[in-house]
């Protein structure tokens, strides 16, 4: 993972505006709060690779590099990196507009592993 980057890699996959409600004793969005909107981006993403249900099995890594603050709009880019007979890996960059404008930061990245799943809930094989 590169965070040294200056601009987001992948596709934009969701856009959510930080919320007072959302935020540490010390006015910092919580990093639970970012992981959450992370692991949406990357479902939504992986669902679309597999065409099905899909859920998170395991985060196999996730750097918090700069906080979010209160109004800043935090935007996921999401990358499939990989695809398994079941399971589809998906790298992600949260970038932060500050106070809602032009200024971008980069504040995660993170790389999620989900399972594609039946109308059983049982694995079933991603089509190539």
């Amino acid at each position: 993972m590169d965070r040294s980057a200056t601009e987001p890699k992948g596709d934009l996959t969701i856009r959510t505006l930080a919320m007072p409600a959302d935020t540490n004793p010390a006015g910092d969005i919580f990093g639970g709060w970012v992981m959450s909107q992370m692991d949406i981006a990357g479902s939504i993403a992986a669902h679309e690779r597999t065409k099905g249900r899909t859920v998170t099995v395991a985060v196999e890594g996730m750097t918090f590099i700069s906080p979010v603050k209160v109004g800043d709009v935090l935007c996921v880019y999401t990358t499939v990196e990989r695809v398994g007979t079941t399971s589809i890996t998906v790298s992600m960059e949260a970038w932060a507009r500050r106070n809602r404008l032009g200024d971008r930061v980069k504040v995660t990245e993170a790389r999620f592993v989900y399972v594609a799943l039946d109308d059983h809930g049982m694995k079933r094989k991603i089509d190539a």
